[in-house]
């Protein structure tokens, strides 16, 4: 088998000189790593992705996550909210902590309409909750990450089936929450169970829903002083974006 391929890779070069082409030796190529390779700067690295906080508060919500079984992330777009709390659910379940992660988000347009949409219910959520779907691929990887839907391990939940359900063993994360009424808020929290973690994020000033009716920040305010839970508060400074988003918030 060896002769052959030498036999190939030797006509192979011939062809190359014939056809002036020259081949020159890569430098370290005895060394090459494909994580390392800028041709696969972009490949799936779930099995060596580190999350680390790029701020105080960043740093301040996920330690929250870790010692609380349920925390609230108020604060503006481009915080890093949403990302941190699937970073922290991937975490829980890769270690065990928990045996499934339940992802909720409101089933809501920002001021259009797309009308019904066909299949079942994970296909009709899909488009309501792709931000959750990037990070989740981001975190474990496309075939793990399908892998993990069809075994449930990651469950999509929308917000108005969760009523009556006890949300053992589970890392939740109920994602864009100011469009969420008080009264849902209320269910929702309620689902908690043994075991779990629970965590609201959301930015109060992007709600779509009509004025007065997000219960967010009402929620927020009650709860902050409950032992056991903690409500972080992320600011303008904590935006993790294009810094022309922060200077956009500052203005709009």
């Amino acid at each position: 088998m060896m002769g052959k391929k030498k036999i190939r890779l030797e006509r192979f070069r011939s062809r190359m000189e014939q056809s002036n082409v020259t081949l020159l030796p890569v430098p370290g190529a005895e060394e090459w790593d494909p994580l390392k390779s800028p041709v696969f700067s972009r490949r799936d690295q779930s099995y060596v992705r580190k999350i680390r906080p790029q701020n105080s508060k960043q740093a301040s919500f996920l330690e929250a996550m870790a010692s609380n079984s349920l925390v609230i992330a108020v604060g503006p777009a481009g915080t890093g909210k949403t990302y941190l709390a699937i970073s922290a659910a991937v975490d829980a379940l890769e270690s065990g902590r928990v045996d499934r992660i339940v992802l909720s988000r409101p089933a809501l347009e920002a001021g259009e309409t797309i009308g019904f949409l066909p299949g079942d219910i994970q296909e009709k959520m899909a488009p309501y909750l792709r931000p959750l779907y990037d990070a989740l691929n981001d975190r474990l990887g496309g075939k793990r990450l399908r892998h993990c839907l069809a075994e449930g391990a990651i469950e999509i939940a929308p917000i108005g089936f969760m009523r009556g359900r006890t949300l053992n063993n589970a890392f939740v994360v109920i994602d864009e929450a100011q469009n969420c009424t008080y009264g849902q808020i209320k269910m929702l929290l309620t689902r908690l169970g043994w075991h779990s973690t629970m965590v609201l994020t959301g930015d109060p000033d992007q709600s779509d829903l009509l004025a007065g009716m997000s219960g967010l920040s009402e929620i927020a305010a009650k709860l902050e002083p409950v032992p056991g839970i903690a409500i972080v508060r992320l600011t303008d400074r904590d935006i993790v974006r294009h810094p022309l988003v922060a200077s956009m918030l500052g203005v709009l």
